[in-house]
């Protein structure tokens, strides 16, 4: 789950910001037993966008960010 957390803060970020900001989303240290791969899977733009290619993660996405907005 923490690949889809990252994902859903990553695409947050990038609507509220302006495209010349980078954001770099990583995870504690200590607070996954993978994390060097985690941070890697959430900073490589060339994965994030393969990431919302898939319809199902694009749709969970979606769901995460926007269920709370009216």
């Amino acid at each position: 789950m923490a690949t889809v957390i990252g994902l859903c803060l990553r695409v947050k970020l990038k609507h509220f910001f302006p495209p010349h900001y980078k954001v770099d989303i990583k995870v504690a240290p200590g607070s996954h037993a993978d994390e060097v791969s985690v941070n890697k899977q959430l900073n490589d733009k060339e994965r994030v966008a393969a990431a919302l290619e898939n319809p199902n993660l694009r749709e969970l996405v979606e769901e995460c960010l926007y269920s709370n907005e009216l």
